[in-house]
């Protein structure tokens, strides 16, 4: 009876240490799913079956083409980030994609787009490659890279990002100069959530520094000026007038005449707008950090960031400022 007694009072305090540590553990969310808006399907409570569908006009077959929500974010991701990358990276591009398909629905505006469609196939949207295309694009590497894309895009199912209950423009680049730019001080108009932050995981993207060599006659006709005699002596052809949060050059002074950094970027084809240029005889040589216009989410930033243990959720809030996690049905029904 005394041993039985001992027992008791030794066991008792553990299984009360024990049984709610148990319970977290088996009822717990699985790895990566954190804050992830609940959803459901019948046969697979991973997968949201949404009745949402998207219109998308193919441009080499000149036609619309209807298909599921998720359908259509698998080949968006399948087009706009590499398969290789880390899982919660491309969640994480999954979520911004079906956030900007989502916000177009909501908006009902579809004036930039064929009769009957809602969204194209291009980067003037997303980009977007059916399966056809991607066993053509993949070869023999479609089955592993098609069930990585399709995990991803069934992981975050019917999860948008929202500011103020509405889907935030989900803007995303390839790879930064080490920053992320605010939006007004690329695309003008300043938005909350678009706000620059240290990027330092991009330096591993092979885009992250480009040179380019352009003939001085050329550089002169494209952006519609006259450099003088003296600008390859003197080193002061060009000025810098202005550097934007993000370090990229917001105002430059060339030739007598003065561009901003977006306008200089797109006038002469360049990479990104943070760039330094060096005059060698008759040639102008461009050294580029960074693709694409650095406003959002960058690309390569999620994936160091994957491989740095960050999940999708924790990617898209750094890069998306004061955002949240929502489910697109509530969304369209509001």
């Amino acid at each position: 009876m005394k041993r039985y007694l001992v027992a008791w009072f030794i066991g008792l305090p553990i299984l009360l240490v024990m049984l709610p540590a148990a319970l977290v553990y088996f009822f717990s969310s699985p790895p990566g799913s954190e804050g992830l808006p609940q959803v459901s399907a019948p046969n697979n409570p991973a997968v949201h079956q949404s009745a949402i569908e998207v219109k998308v006009y193919r441009t080499a077959k000149q036609a619309v083409e209807t298909m599921p929500l998720e359908t259509y974010i698998e080949g968006v991701v399948a087009a706009e980030m590499p398969a290789e990358f880390e899982l919660e990276a491309l969640k994480a591009q999954a979520m911004a994609a079906r956030t900007y398909i989502i916000r177009r629905l909501d908006a009902k505006k579809f004036d930039d787009v064929p009769k009957g469609a809602q969204v194209t196939d291009t980067v003037k949207h997303q980009a977007f490659l059916d399966e056809a295309q991607r066993k053509q694009n993949w070869g023999d590497q479609f089955e592993w890279k098609n069930a990585r894309i399709r995990q991803a895009v069934q992981a975050t199912a019917g999860v948008v990002l929202t500011y103020g209950g509405k889907p935030i423009d989900a803007t995303f680049f390839s790879t930064s100069n080490g920053f992320t730019e605010n939006a007004n001080e690329y695309f003008e108009e300043p938005v909350p959530y678009l706000k620059s932050v240290a990027s330092p995981w991009d330096i591993q993207s092979p885009s992250f520094e480009k040179t380019v060599k352009i003939a001085a006659a050329d550089l002169e006709q494209r952006l519609g000026i006259k450099l003088t005699k003296e600008a390859s002596g003197n080193g002061s052809w060009y000025r810098i007038v202005e550097r934007t949060t993000g370090n990229r050059v917001g105002k430059i002074s060339i030739g007598g005449k003065e561009f901003s950094g977006r306008e200089f970027r797109e006038k002469l084809g360049l990479q990104s707008s943070a760039f330094t240029l060096e005059l060698r005889g008759n040639e102008v040589h461009i050294t580029t950090k960074g693709y694409g216009h650095g406003v959002g989410m960058s690309q390569w930033g999620a994936n160091g960031m994957a491989k740095a243990g960050k999940s999708a959720e924790q990617i898209v809030k750094y890069f998306y400022q004061g955002i949240a996690l929502e489910n697109c049905d509530l969304i369209l029904k509001g």
